[in-house]
Parts: structure tokens; C-alpha cells; sequence
């Protein structure tokens, strides 16, 4: 049961770590589109550029294999 906790609070710590560094990247490449998202409070916009952040940031990982 320790383990098991420990693997899931291992992954729940990577999914953050990649949706804060996604954000903050999005943030700072296009914030005009964070901006509008907070302003106007449509997060749909944002939720896209965010995938569509991580998904860039997988396929050069991947490239790299």
C-alpha cells in the first residue's frame, strides 16, 4: 500500500510539474491569449494552447528517441 501511494504522489507531482511549466510557458510565448482567457473567463482558448503546448513539447522529446 506505501508504494502504491508513493508511485501515485510521484505521478500526480509530474502532471502538475507539466501543466505549470506549460502554463507559464504559454504565458510568456503568448500571453495576450492567457490575458483574454482571465478577462473573460473562457477557458477553452487557453485548455487549447495549453495541448497544444504539451502535445509540441512531446513530439520533440520524441524526435529525440
Amino acid at each position: 500500500m506505501k508504494r502504491w501511494s508513493v508511485s501515485l504522489f510521484g505521478a500526480v507531482a509530474a502532471l502538475c510539474l507539466v501543466l505549470s511549466a506549460a502554463t507559464i510557458w504559454l504565458f510568456l510565448t503568448d500571453p495576450v491569449t492567457v490575458a483574454t482567457a482571465v478577462n473573460e473567463g473562457e477557458i477553452a482558448p487557453l485548455v487549447q494552447d495549453l495541448a497544444q503546448v504539451i502535445f509540441n513539447a512531446l513530439r520533440g522529446l520524441l524526435k529525440y528517441l
